[in-house]
């Protein structure tokens, strides 16, 4: 039976507990209008997989501490400003069931509320002089953000081969999985070689993660139902990059007229995913699946003295086998 993200977190309840006090702790604003949106961030956390795989991180090689909580609000702290940015560039009024920043206190707030976040996550870093986490994390949001625009740019021809998607995800997603993990680390161990294997594990996780994402799209029956979602909003998935690879030229013109259209119903949205079906995209997208869960649990198991293993390769699982 597969573990639920309860299982996982149960290992490290407390420190959960102990980061979401000091995370909240570091959001605070004496402008009252600020402080109540930190409290609706707040209320609307996710799964908190990031600052999970800081801790598990982080418990590899000793124990969390006072390093370990900072560079998990630091991811937290970040993370949170791109994803309330990322409301505004996409317009979107839902984030997890819960109205966006954007939505609730428009545009213009949201945009100085994530330019605070960030500021908030500079300043512990540089206060406690946490710069090899604060390095770590720059890049990552620096890859994040090239991917972001990387991924605009090739949206508008819908020419994505499978290399520039590999490219835009482990910029856009793996690369803050992949910090993540260097972070936690870095929290214990101060060793180069260590800290580049932990972001490579973190990497192939995000990968994975992504791929995973792809799938949603399409449904089977592990997954759900199919959502559309990435087809109507004319995003390259894996499974649709290979599909459109082994197309004869009508027919893959054809779909890239649908995907391109800004009003697509719901019976061109089930013709791509049919597509993709009888083109082998879903079954593709599932060995390269594999393969990236495969290559991160290679690399976390080739790592030599290192306790607490379980609940790492627990969670990669987790993110592999998730029905949402």
């Amino acid at each position: 039976m597969a573990t639920s993200l309860k299982d996982i977190q149960h290992p490290i309840s407390a420190e959960l507990a102990e980061f979401e006090k000091r995370f909240r702790k570091n959001m605070k604003s004496r402008v009252a209008l600020l402080d109540t949106i930190m409290t609706y961030i707040v209320k609307r956390k996710g799964k908190q997989m990031r600052p999970m795989f800081v801790l598990l991180s982080a418990k590899l090689f000793g124990e969390v501490n006072e390093r370990t909580y900072r560079g998990a609000s630091l991811v937290e702290l970040l993370h949170t400003a791109t994803l309330v940015h990322d409301d505004v560039v996409d317009d979107s009024d839902k984030r997890r069931g819960f109205f966006s920043i954007n939505a609730l206190w428009k545009n213009k707030i949201a945009v100085l509320v994530g330019d605070y976040l960030l500021s908030k996550g500079l300043l512990l870093a540089l206060k406690n002089k946490d710069h090899d986490m604060l390095e770590i994390l720059s890049t990552a949001v620096e890859e994040m953000s090239e991917g972001e625009l990387l991924q605009m740019e090739k949206a508008r021809k819908l020419d994505i081969t499978e290399e520039v998607y590999y490219d835009i995800i482990s910029k856009k997603t793996a690369s803050l999985i992949a910090s993540c993990c260097a972070i936690g680390a870095a929290s214990n161990v101060h060793d180069q070689e260590v800290l580049d294997q932990m972001s490579e594990f973190g990497l192939y996780t995000g990968i994975a993660f992504q791929i995973k994402d792809d799938l949603f799209d399409y449904g089977d029956s592990d997954i759900g139902k199919p959502t559309g979602i990435d087809i109507k909003e004319k995003k390259m998935t894996l499974p649709l990059i290979h599909a459109l690879q082994g197309a004869d030229k009508s027919t893959k013109k054809s779909i890239i007229r649908i995907i391109k259209s800004d009003k697509k119903d719901k019976a061109s949205v089930k013709k791509v995913i049919q597509f993709v079906v009888d083109h082998g995209g879903i079954e593709y997208a599932k060995t390269h699946l594999n393969n990236y869960h495969q290559k991160a649990l290679d690399v976390l198991n080739n790592m030599k003295g290192v306790n607490n293993k379980q609940s790492l390769i627990d969670l990669l699982d987790f993110v592999i086998n998730r029905k949402k």
